[in-house]
């Protein structure tokens, strides 16, 4: 934990999805005591508002609220219009938010769990994309999953319908997989553009992701279960480690970097990922 006379991250704009809770609650709190301002992107304002007066409360601390909704490029879009009227910068996008063991199809009719983990941010980081080369050197921190090892790849077709498996596990390996993905295929699209990408597995954290988890799955899961302030660590190295500044595209856990699955390793497949994605989102 930063000590609250150290501000390394003072004149810096962070913004966090998924920010109410769990370790984007944490991150949030952390990056703000270390003196960046810091924009909370969160479905309700009301759950988050704890947090907004936690990061008030202390010395110096600034924070605002961004409705989001990532089931919803309407939402998106009103998202990143608001913050992008305000005319600042952005060093700092933390691609947190997600869901796990959920089921259904979001609002354009994407797979529940790959239109929220995947692509719902997707489209955020390409509506800030400019604002943030602009601001060099940026980050963009997406947090993933050890569950990314088990998908063998992304069905073209499934993925544009809803939930098929039982408890929505399959489908959340997926959205993992196209998270570590994406951020591979970011740096390369952004190489020398200043703006650095990494992707994280923050341990298995007791957080609100696995609350459509059903019983007793749910319940056995608790056993293996770290806290949301051990899990929000791989985050903030990458967000804010000197040493990481100069890793781009890369894996982490435990705040290390580490080789991904061999299909989160395919480039061709990251292109058809990235292109797709851009064109369903247009």
């Amino acid at each position: 934990m930063v000590q609250a006379d150290s501000k390394p991250l003072a004149g810096k704009i962070a913004l966090v999805t998924g920010a109410n809770t769990g370790i984007g609650r944490i991150t949030a709190v952390d990056l703000a005591r270390q003196g960046a301002q810091v924009f909370l992107a969160v479905r309700s304002a009301q759950r988050a508002q704890a947090v907004l007066d936690e990061i008030r409360a202390l010395p110096g601390g600034t924070a605002e609220l961004l409705p989001l909704a990532l089931d919803d490029f309407a939402s998106i879009r009103a998202c990143a219009d608001t913050f992008l009227a305000r005319g600042l910068p952005l060093h700092l996008l933390i691609n947190n938010a997600g869901l796990a063991a959920a089921r259904g199809q979001t609002k354009q009719g994407f797979e529940l769990a790959f239109g929220v983990n995947h692509l719902g941010h997707f489209l955020l980081t390409q509506l800030l994309l400019e604002r943030l080369k602009s601001a060099a050197p940026a980050r963009i921190v997406t947090v993933a999953s050890k569950a990314h090892y088990r998908a063998r790849g992304i069905d073209w077709e499934a993925v544009r319908a809803p939930t098929r498996s039982a408890t929505g596990l399959r489908e959340y390996q997926v959205s993992k997989l196209a998270n570590v993905l994406l951020s591979a295929e970011l740096a390369r699209r952004l190489a020398g553009s200043g703006v650095t990408t990494y992707s994280l597995h923050p341990g298995v954290v007791a957080t609100e992701v696995w609350r459509s988890l059903p019983w007793p799955l749910g319940r056995l899961l608790k056993l293996a279960l770290i806290s949301p302030q051990q899990g929000a660590q791989t985050s903030l190295h990458c967000a804010t480690a000197a040493s990481a500044a100069a890793e781009t595209g890369l894996y982490y856990d435990q705040c290390k970097p580490k080789w991904p699955s061999r299909v989160a390793q395919d480039a061709a497949l990251a292109r058809d990922l990235w292109e797709r994605s851009a064109a369903w989102v247009r």
